[in-house]
């Protein structure tokens, strides 16, 4: 591997990390960009090229996996775990949470069931395929 496809990676995992550390919060691709020290355009380019997915894409998958784990383990209200987790509108939550997980988050809820499984397993097993 060449330098500067190390460096490459390094850049994009940089920004990865970022959002997997503040997915909660509002990210642009602007602000992607200055973490990975690149041109917006190139970043998006180089991030599906290193990932397989759009920043805008894996941002919301990481969102709908926080999501998950908190409509499993938590009793609190739907509305309430779409603030949290960085989403601005229920719609919107609830309309990406279907296309990922393929059930709304009220019927994901109703069929989760609390198992006495490792963590690891959980998260391999419920992980959504995007």
């Amino acid at each position: 591997m060449s330098r500067a496809t190390e460096d490459s990676n390094r850049r994009m995992l940089r920004a990865r990390d970022t959002m997997d550390r503040r997915y909660a919060h509002p990210l642009d691709i602007p602000a992607l960009a200055r973490v990975a020290h690149v041109s917006e355009a190139h970043f998006v380019r180089t991030f599906r090229a290193t990932f397989g997915e759009t920043p805008h894409r894996y941002l919301q998958r990481r969102r709908v996996e926080r999501a998950m784990c908190l409509l499993r383990e938590t009793e609190r209200s739907v509305t309430d775990i779409c603030h949290d987790v960085g989403f601005g509108s229920l719609g919107t939550f609830s309309r990406t949470f279907r296309a990922i997980v393929g059930r709304s988050p009220r019927e994901y809820r109703t069929h989760a069931a609390a198992t006495a499984v490792p963590t690891c397993f959980t998260k391999t097993w419920t992980r959504p395929r995007s």
